[in-house]
Formats: C-alpha cells, sequence, structure tokens
C-alpha cells in the first residue's frame, strides 16, 4: 500500500473507533451510554491497534503527526515526507470524524448538551489553565514517544530498513502504551497527544449540520497541537542525546 494511503486509512479508522467509543459512552440512547472512563481508554487504545495494523506494514503506523516529527528530529523520516505524513493524517482523521457522525448521527441529534457533542469529536480540559493544560499535553507525548523510541531501538533505529514508526513495534505494544498514558494522565485534558486527532475533528465539528452543537473551542484548539509537538521534540532530544552518550 501507498505509505499515504496507509497513513490515511490508518488515521480514519483510529479516529472511528476512538471517537466511536466516546460517542458511544456519552451520547443519549446508545448500548454503551455510562459506561465510563475505562471504557473510554480501552476503546481508544484499541483503535490504535486497529491503526497500526493497517498501516504498519506500509507506513510504519505513524497516524501522528507527533510521531512523524520525533522521527524527521531523528534523522528517519525525511523533512519532505514530512508534510505528505501530516496532509495524510489530517485528512484521515476528518473522514474519521465524519463516519462518526454518520454511525451515530440520531444519538447526537437526541443530545441536548453541546458539551457532550463537542467530546465526541474534540478534547477540552476537565479545568481550563492554559499553562496546566499545555504542559499535560507536553508530558503525555512525550512518555508517548520517548517509550516508542525505546520500544523500536534496534541499533541504528530498526536495521531491516523497513518504516520506522509505531507499526515497526507491534500493535500490542502501543495499545498498552496508549491505554497506560490514558489511565494516568488523562483526566486533565482527555490526553489529545496528537494533533490531528484533535484539530481534524475539531474541524468537522464546526463543519458538519450538528444538531444543537455549541462552539468550537478554537481559543483552545492550539494546546492539543502545540504541546503533543513540543512533548514529542523533547522526547526526540532527549533519547537522541543518551543514545550519543551526551547525558
Amino acid at each position: 500500500m501507498n505509505p499515504l494511503l496507509a497513513e490515511f486509512l490508518g488515521t480514519m479508522l483510529m479516529i472511528l473507533l476512538g471517537n466511536g467509543v466516546v460517542a458511544n459512552v456519552i451520547l443519549n440512547q446508545t448500548k454503551g451510554h455510562g459506561g465510563g472512563w475505562i471504557v473510554i481508554t480501552t476503546g481508544w487504545a484499541l483503535a490504535v491497534f486497529i491503526g497500526v495494523v493497517i498501516a504498519g506494514p506500509s507506513s510504519g503506523a505513524h497516524l501522528n503527526p507527533a510521531v512523524s516529527l520525533a522521527l524527521a528530529l531523528a534523522g528517519k523520516l525525511s523533512w519532505a515526507q514530512f508534510p505528505l505524513f501530516v496532509i495524510a493524517q489530517l485528512l484521515g482523521a476528518m473522514s474519521g470524524a465524519f463516519l462518526v457522525w454518520v454511525m451515530y448521527k440520531d444519538h447526537l441529534d437526541d443530545t441536548a448538551d453541546p458539551g457532550l457533542i463537542q467530546a465526541c469529536y474534540c478534547t477540552a480540559p476537565a479545568i481550563r489553565n492554559t499553562g496546566r493544560n499545555l504542559i499535560s499535553e507536553i508530558i503525555g507525548t512525550f512518555v508517548l514517544l520517548f517509550t516508542i523510541f525505546y520500544i523500536v531501538d534496534k541499533g541504528e533505529f530498526g536495521a531491516d530498513k523497513t518504516p520506522i514508526g509505531m507499526g515497526s513495534l507491534g500493535a500490542v505494544p502501543v495499545s498498552l502504551l496508549v491505554l497506560a498514558i490514558g489511565l494516568s494522565l488523562g483526566g486533565t485534558t482527555g490526553y489529545a497527544i496528537n494533533p490531528v486527532r484533535d484539530f481534524g475533528p475539531r474541524l468537522m465539528h464546526a463543519i458538519l449540520p450538528v444538531k444543537g452543537k455549541g462552539g468550537n473551542g478554537w481559543d483552545y484548539a492550539w494546546i492539543p497541537i502545540i504541546g503533543p509537538l513540543a512533548g514529542a521534540a523533547l522526547a526526540a532530544g532527549l533519547f537522541l542525546c543518551m543514545k550519543a552518550g551526551a547525558i
């Protein structure tokens, strides 16, 4: 499969299933209504599992501009490819969010709370505090990328010459990593830890004719973009320094 198509499809399915579990838990009259945080974090971990399975063999299953940035900083993804990967991921995230709307439209229509409707698309902080919300996203993404670097490290980051990224891990370790982050660190901001996971569905929330929706939270939207990118850069920098023996 073409790597960009793999990134598109993997991200689309990840968002469909990830935002789908949120919709199933919080929207009115669903079979999973009231399932709680454990169901949401488990569903998201399994959504990542599916995305990695689909995209891994062809692209390395980045599914996340923060992953692509970290690998570009490590010299394992060309900077010319970086924007193409991000565009494919963004379009995949938007498509996945569209499918969530198609799947849950009746339940979205039956839910009066605009905050719950928005939560089926994008993240929002439990307590609004710009500095700490940003730090939460930086820390969560740092844990994600720093751990990924250690799992994929095989000599020179993969002597088998296959694409370097989530796909080279095997899907199960990545899923467990995302589950751990969600359970332990996700309670503050909803652990976007992925710019397109938040921005693509937020765009679709703004575009789609969702009944009863409120604002799109654009004043907050930069945090789940800048935070994950900063966390990824810190993780890549620290790992490379340790690899080189500078620390």
